[in-house]
This record gives structure tokens, sequence and C-alpha cells, in this order.
């Protein structure tokens, strides 16, 4: 994240929404991560349709992450990235990872989910979403799945309001997606591009004359129609349509089926509008809101909207959007400071401190965590030990904990400390990373050859 003009911080968003059809994922996510795009991402958000869901496979995802969220932590961990959360409905899967310094500024997670198809029956379609607060701002990102078929273009329409109107989070400030202040949806929206026949279609696709399809896009003429559609932006769909191919191939469908190439796979984005000014209000006063969305605005621009065609293991390719966020921090100190104390190794036991710098629903069920510089999630530390059983502590109270040597890696490295908030479910505070020493033990029980460091120990 980079400052821009007036103060304000630039942060990277790079969304990716891809029906995977039931495939295993593929070896390599470098392409569709784009992991070495400058200036570096803060935000991957990823939004997956038709992940393998039979019974079996659904049960076992409940006690080990899915094979799709493997290679995305696999990837992302050793780039800096820590996967916040994910939800998952049936074949429907969102991830969200940040960059490891944003952590204690990601705050109020919550998942849900809103089932539609067959009267809501199994979930084989819907819509899962997060929502959090990045820095104070209130962002809510929606992975939908829509009803197939070329003559539903209503049925969708209606489905996302009925997802729009019926996802609701225990938060009172927020309690709707419309209620934040940007909102990202995404998914196999399956809009299809009416009237033309399979012959113009391809024609207009092979000669990159894609804006002839463009007035017949379903999406793009139910937007005219529906106030609600028209708060949602979106880019110029200056890549070919991502349904149907062949599987490994770059041509559209041989099958004697021979379905329409169509833009189903999409990102489009909503800036809560201004709220307009009530009759009764003083003509020089402004709502609170008002003043808050000019005070902490948020400009979003989006700097590609592109589709991957190098990836062929699903009948459709990945869609890709990368974003812009400007925004002005409402907050930029954690709600807790915990840092190591003196040296660490493995030959002795060792301590920490933390301290509350904010009143928060801390609870005596917190713990911190000692984790491994590139850890994958919060749950992935070496040990952890609980906060202070006792009583809570008073703001900016400096408590120091031990760790038993027991506890510790034998063999040293770069570590972090992470307060992790169990009301939060989220970490609230991260150390500066620091040198656990390698112990004598390790060198002892022939862990490392003994003259490791170039010094004959």
């Amino acid at each position: 994240m980079n400052t821009g003009r007036g103060g304000r911080d630039k942060c990277r968003l790079h969304i990716v929404t891809w029906n995977v059809a039931t495939a295993e994922p593929p070896e390599d996510a470098t392409s569709l991560l784009q992991l070495d795009a400058q200036p570096p991402t803060d935000l991957y958000v990823i939004g997956l349709q038709e992940v393998n869901a039979t019974p079996v496979r659904f049960i076992t995802d409940l006690i080990s992450e899915d094979s799709w969220s493997h290679v995305f932590m696999d990837s992302l961990a050793p780039r800096g990235f820590v996967k916040v959360t994910s939800v998952r409905m049936q074949g429907l899967l969102l991830l969200l990872f940040a960059k490891q310094i944003h952590l204690p500024y990601i705050r109020n997670i919550q998942t849900t989910y809103t089932r539609t198809g067959v009267f809501g029956y199994w979930g084989n379609k819907g819509g899962v979403s997060v929502r959090f607060s990045f820095y104070g701002h209130m962002l809510c990102f929606l992975n939908c799945h829509l009803a197939a078929h070329m003559n539903n273009a209503l049925q969708r329409v209606d489905e996302f309001e009925y997802i729009l109107e019926m996802q609701d989070f225990d938060i009172y400030d927020t309690p709707q997606i419309r209620d934040h202040k940007v909102v990202f949806w995404f998914g196999d929206l399956n809009f299809r591009i009416a009237d033309h026949g399979l012959h113009f279609l391809r024609s207009s696709i092979n000669s990159g004359r894609l804006n002839l399809l463009w007035g017949k896009d379903q999406l793009i003429m139910m937007k005219k129609k529906e106030a609600f559609l028209q708060e949602f932006e979106e880019g110029p769909l200056n890549f070919k349509p991502t349904y149907k191919f062949d599987r490994n191939s770059d041509t559209y469908d041989t099958s004697g089926k021979k379905r329409k190439p169509a833009w189903t796979d999409r990102i489009l984005w909503r800036i809560k509008p201004k709220p307009l000014p009530s009759e009764d209000d003083d003509e020089k006063a402004s709502t609170s809101t008002d003043e808050e969305q000019d005070e902490y605005p948020v400009l979003v621009t989006q700097d590609k909207y592109t589709s991957d065609m190098s990836y062929g293991v699903s009948d459709h390719k990945p869609v890709i959007a990368t974003f812009s966020l400007e925004l002005r921090k409402v907050f930029d100190t954690p709600l807790v400071r915990v840092s190591p104390v003196g040296i660490w190794s493995a030959d002795q036991d060792a301590l920490l401190t933390y301290s509350v710098l904010e009143d928060f629903m801390s609870s005596t069920w917190d713990w911190i965590g000692l984790y491994k510089v590139g850890f994958k999630t919060a749950s992935d530390y070496e040990t952890f030990v609980w906060v202070r059983e006792k009583e809570l502590p008073e703001i900016n109270e400096v408590i120091q904990i031990s760790v038993d040597k027991g506890q510790i890696p034998l063999l040293g490295g770069q570590y972090v400390l992470g307060y992790y908030s169990t009301n939060m479910q989220s970490i609230t505070g991260l150390s500066d990373s620091f040198q656990i020493l390698e112990s004598k033990r390790a060198v002892m029980e022939g862990l490392v050859p003994e003259d490791i460091n170039g010094v004959n120990k």
C-alpha cells in the first residue's frame, strides 16, 4: 500500500472469478494471481463456482481445506499473504487473502450465504459473501452463481435482488450488502448474448470486433431497465467471452450442443450512493453520513479487466480484475501491541509482552501465536500461549507472559507474534519479525551441522 495524493493511501485489490466445473486445480496459479505485478497487490479475493461438492468431498472439506484453497495458500503464503477467511456453500467458494502487514486493520469479518436454485434446495445456486472493515472502511465481496440458460435473464436478476435483500450481517451499521461503502459483485452470473446466431457470434469474436456483441449482452441490457443494477459499474468487455470452451483448449464448444459463447463470468462494483438530503434538513446542514463520506471517501479505479486464456481445466476461462482503492485510513494503530522480549531460543524459556491499546471485546480466550514468517492462516502457528487468565487488562497496561522453552522451535528462523481475538475472529496485533536463534539442543540432536554458521560449535 503506498500513499497517494492528499495523504490518502492506495490499496491494490486483485479479484478472480472462475467456474472450475468440478475440475481439480492446476499446479501453477502464478499467472492467475499475477504474483509479480507492480505495484504489488494488497488484497486477493478469489471466487470460485462449481468446486467439486459431492457429499463425501464436502464432508472432508469441513475437516481439512479443499484442494483449491491449498493451491492458493501455497502460492500466496511465501509472498507474505495470509488467508483471512473463507466461506463455502456447496460448489461456491470465496477466499480472502491479505498482505500480513494489513491483518490488524481488517476487523469485523463476517461471512454468510444465501441459497437460490431449486427452492433453495441443496444450494446448487446462490451467493456467498464476506464483509469486513478495512482501515475503517466497510467493504463487501459477493460471489454468485445464478440460474443458467439463455431464456432465464429475468430470473437471474430476480435471484440477484433476492440475495441482496436476504443476506444479512450481524452488524448494526451494515446489516445488508448495500449498506457497505464498496461492494464487489462477481461470479458466474450466467448472462448470455441474446438474438445473435452462432456464426455471427464466432465471426465477431474471431475478428476482434467484440463491441458488436455488447448491445445484446443480457446484463448490459438488463442494467438499462433495472435501477438497482445501474448502481453497479463494470469495465468494458474487451476480452473474449469466457464460456463455453472445450476443455484444455481455446476452442469454443464443438460438442453436439454447440453452446453459444457468452460473457457469463463477470466482476462489477458499487460505491454506496450519497443519501439525498431530505426536505426537513436545513440547507446548510448535512447528515453525518455525508460528512463521513466526504472526509473518508473511497475512490475505486479499475486497472485491469481481462480473462486468462492459459487455463484449460474447466469449460470456463477465469476472469481477473485489478483495482486501486484510494482511501484515507480511519485508523492506523492496531488494537494490541505485542513484542518479544530479549533473545529467543529453545535453550531457555522466552518472554513476550502485550498491551491493549484501545478498548475492544477482548476475552480471556484470546491467545498469542508464534508464527513462522510465511504462515498461511491464523491457525498456522508453531505454538501459542493464552493471554492472562484472571482479569481483562487495562488500556496500555504491559502484561508479560512466559513461553515454555519446550514449545520454541529448535532450529530457529524468522518469526512473528500475533494476538488473536476470539470474539473478532482475527489477528488484532502483530509484532515485528524477529530471529529465534538456533538452540544448542538442535546441534546436539544432529538437526544441524555443527559449523552451520561457519563457526565450529
